[in-house]
C-alpha cells in the first residue's frame, strides 16, 4: 500500500514509518520539523528512513490547507496514519494557540484530504490524556471522556469528535488510538525518561512530581508501532449493535473505532526511576515536588478491545524497555 505518515520525523512516526517500509509498503513521510525540541534529533530519525527507495519525505505543516490539499490531490494514498501533532500536556498551558493550529486545524485538513481523495482508512493518534478527571480504572474506551484537564487533551478529544463526524457524513473509515505514556529509543527530549537519563548522567537532580506517587501505563514504542500498523490493516467498520439509546463512545453506526494502546500494567513512578538507576548504574538525586497543573495521578489502559478486534497486545516490560532506551541513549550521545 501507499501510506501517508504524518509526523514521520517524530518519535512514534519514525518507528511506524520504519515498520511499514520493512514489510514492503510505500511511505510518504510528512513533517514540518518545527523547533519544539531538538531538530537534529528529528533529522537523525529521518536519516534512518532515507535509504529506503520506497520512502519520500515532504516538509509541510498539516495546518497549511493549500499545501495539504495539493499533497492529497497528487499522491494517491491508500491509507493515512496521522501522528503529527503539537504534543505535551504542560506546554499546552503555556501556548494553547499552538495546539489549536496543529491539532484542530491540522486535523481538519487531514479529514478533508482523506474525504476528497477517497482514502480507504484513516488512523490517527489520540491520547490517554482524554480521560482527564476520570478515576475509574482501568480506563476504558467505553467510558465517556468529557472532563479534560489540559488543552492538549481537549484538542485530542476534539479530534475524536471530528473523526466521528466525517465517518458519519462521508463514510470515511476512521480509527482513533489512545496512546499511554510512550517511551523507548529515539524518544522525545521533553519526556520524563529522556529528562531523567540526561540529568542523572550529568549529576543533576531530577524533578519527581506528585512526590513520586504517580502510576503510569508505560508503553514501549515498538508495541505502539505494531499496534498502529495492525490497526491500519483492520479497516474500521460500523457496529450493527450500536444504539443511540445507549450510545457506546468506542463504536458507532458509522465506520468508527477507538482503541487504547497501553501495556495494561501500570507501574509506580518510583519503580520506573529505580529501573533507570539500575540501567545507568547511578542513583538519582530526587527533588520531590507537588502535582503539576494539568497532570493526572494515574493511567491504566483497558486494551481488551485492541486484543479482541485487532489481535495485538502490547507486552514489553519496563525493565526491558528502559534498558533498550539507555542503550540507545548511550550510543546516540556517545556517553
Amino acid at each position: 500500500m501507499k501510506v501517508l505518515v504524518t509526523g514521520a520525523a517524530g518519535f512514534i512516526g519514525s518507528h511506524v514509518a520504519h515498520l511499514l517500509l520493512q514489510r514492503g509498503d510505500t511511505v510518504v513521510g510528512l513533517d514540518n520539523l518545527n523547533d519544539y525540541y531538538d531538530v537534529t534529533l528529528k533529522e537523525a530519525r529521518l536519516e534512518r528512513l532515507r535509504p529506503w527507495d520506497r520512502f519520500r519525505f515532504v516538509r509541510l505543516d498539516v495546518a497549511d490547507q493549500a499545501g495539504m490539499m495539493a499533497l492529497f490531490r497528487h499522491s494517491g494514498f491508500d491509507r493515512v496514519i496521522h501522528l503529527a501533532a503539537q504534543a505535551g500536556v504542560r506546554y499546552s498551558i503555556e501556548n494553547p494557540h499552538a495546539y489549536v493550529d496543529s491539532n484542530v486545524v491540522g486535523f481538519m485538513n487531514i479529514l478533508e484530504g482523506c474525504r476528497h481523495a477517497g482514502v480507504e482508512h484513516l488512523v490517527y493518534a489520540s491520547t490517554s490524556s482524554v480521560y482527564g478527571a476520570n478515576t475509574a480504572m482501568p480506563f476504558s474506551v467505553h467510558q465517556n471522556v468529557d472532563h479534560p484537564l489540559s488543552m492538549y487533551a481537549a484538542t485530542k478529544k476534539a479530534n475524536e469528535l471530528m473523526a466521528h463526524t466525517y465517518a458519519h457524513l462521508y463514510r470515511l473509515p476512521v480509527t482513533g488510538l489512545r496512546f499511554f505514556t510512550v517511551y523507548g529509543p529515539w524518544g522525545r527530549p521533553d519526556m520524563a525518561l529522556f529528562l531523567f537519563t540526561r540529568a542523572i548522567l550529568n549529576g543533576e537532580p531530577i524533578d519527581v512530581f506528585n512526590y513520586g506517587n504517580h502510576r503510569r501505563d508505560f508503553t514501549f514504542v515498538d508495541d505502539i508501532a505494531q499496534g498502529v500498523v495492525r490497526s491500519m490493516d483492520q479497516v474500521a467498520t460500523s457496529d450493527p449493535e450500536w444504539s443511540g439509546d445507549t450510545p457506546d463512545p468506542a463504536t458507532s453506526s458509522a465506520p468508527y473505532r477507538l482503541y487504547n494502546i497501553g501495556n495494561n500494567r501500570p507501574v509506580e513512578l518510583m519503580h520506573y526511576i529505580h529501573v533507570l538507576e539500575e540501567c545507568l548504574g547511578r542513583e538519582a538525586d530526587k527533588r520531590m515536588l507537588p502535582m503539576q497543573q494539568g497532570d493526572v495521578p494515574d493511567t491504566w489502559a483497558d486494551a481488551e478491545d485492541l486484543v479482541r478486534e485487532v489481535g495485538y497486545r502490547p507486552d514489553t516490560p519496563v525493565e526491558e524497555g528502559v534498558r533498550r532506551f539507555v542503550d540507545w541513549y548511550r550510543d546516540y550521545y556517545n556517553v
